[in-house]
């Protein structure tokens, strides 16, 4: 590998080193360390309400560490010792709490009203003793959930939340409460961080806003291995003025370096601790909110992978299906599935499958593999293929046999 030029080959086995996938999966059962160090690699994970196969941030541990106790992560959360806490990173984000200082500045934004939805900041300047009133109730009776509120009837998006429901996200976003656990509807309780955070977090000196946008692309740089500016700040929803002037430091103190790929228009940063493995033999099921594709455009400069979510596309106009995972086999995608879980049926559909141009000659055994592992996952007892594409036939013939 040479320091200041990457090859597409290079750039994918750094890219998915980073994320974890150079490392072996447990043989044992999957613990409370092994979450840990995976976390490590990827950083965060992204929360989604969809729950079409399992939660979003559920998936990502288990494309890495195989089928492990659910419960665990659920734990980890919300038990003590806490390793996780709920914030605004990627999106709705499961964070370490050794990284709560690092969200600081942008819980003091949101308190000022910048960085949040227009609406909840009106509601916050205009509303502010029913905030407050709110705050008090969660301080003596939590943790509570919105709908512990007398009264409480909003539900859905923005325009379907409560007066309660946005004093509770406003205090939310400003880092007054933070989520204590989340009921198995995934309703969230909210407390106050004292009750919460262990103290050790808590105590932490509060980083200045620059120290804390360069660690936050640090830690990106880590996870992602070899990275565009804008995939940097994507990581952490850094906008580009806040981020733009923290690179070249980042240059000059050695923990960026600036590399030449093939193909990318965009100036790329190689991390400084990453690593090229020699391959990826690993393969695996992605989902949607994996940090290896939830940047669209960055899969599709690394794997030449054009990938959408079509959940909101009319099912007339979907090309792939409605919750479609890519499929990693060693350093390529070799095929995407629509998978659904049906836990009435206590089975793993499989709406369709699609082979990708190039795909090997194996990338049936190994997703038969890692389908059968999700099935065992998600406690499930069969898998069945309802799609009538080639490649399906060929998918449910191999399951058969």
């Amino acid at each position: 590998m040479r320091a200041d030029r990457l090859t597409s080959s290079e750039v994918r086995r750094i890219a998915l080193g980073a994320q974890g996938f150079g490392d072996r999966r447990p043989v044992s059962q999957v613990g409370r360390n092994h979450m840990r160090r995976a976390i490590e690699r990827t950083g965060l994970l992204q929360i989604d309400s969809v729950n079409v196969i399992a939660r979003a941030h559920l998936m990502p541990l288990f494309s890495r560490l195989g089928p492990y106790p659910l419960d665990l992560l659920d734990r980890a959360q919300g038990r003590k010792p806490r390793m996780l806490f709920e914030y605004w990173a990627h999106e709705a984000s499961l964070l370490p709490v050794e990284m709560q200082p690092l969200f600081r500045w942008r819980m003091q934004r949101a308190e000022r009203g910048e960085g949040i939805y227009k609406g909840l900041a009106h509601f916050a300047r205009t509303r502010s003793d029913f905030i407050e009133a709110l705050f008090r109730e969660v301080e003596m009776r939590g943790p509570l959930a919105a709908s512990d509120f007398e009264g409480e009837k909003g539900s859905g998006g923005w325009w379907g939340w409560s007066d309660t429901k946005r004093a509770l996200e406003w205090l939310f976003w400003a880092g007054r409460i933070t989520t204590h656990s989340r009921r198995p509807s995934f309703e969230r309780l909210y407390d106050v961080p004292e009750r919460v955070l262990p103290a050790s977090v808590l105590d932490t000196p509060t980083p200045s806003t620059e120290e804390a946008h360069r660690s936050l692309l640090a830690l990106a740089a880590r996870s992602l291995g070899v990275a565009s500016e804008q995939d940097l700040r994507d990581y952490h929803r850094l906008s580009a003025s806040d981020a733009a002037p923290r690179i070249p430091e980042l240059v000059e103190d050695g923990t960026l370096i600036p590399v030449e790929i093939k193909g990318w228009r965009q100036q790329a940063y190689l991390h400084r601790d990453a690593r090229l493995p020699r391959r990826i033999e690993r393969s695996a099921l992605l989902a949607p909110f994996d940090p290896v594709v939830w940047e669209r455009s960055r899969a599709e400069r690394i794997f030449s992978f054009r990938y959408r979510i079509e959940i909101y596309t009319p099912a007339h106009k979907r090309v792939h299906g409605y919750y479609v995972l890519p499929f990693l086999l060693g350093d390529r995608i070799a095929a995407r599935l629509d998978l659904k879980a049906d836990r009435a049926g206590r089975k793993l559909l499989v709406q369709s499958a699609h082979r990708e141009k190039g795909a090997p000659e194996h990338t049936v055994d190994a997703l038969a593999e890692n389908l059968s592992a999700m099935c065992q996952w998600l406690s499930l007892d069969q898998i069945e293929v309802k799609g009538r594409g080639e490649f399906d036939k060929i998918l449910q013939a191999h399951l058969e046999s």
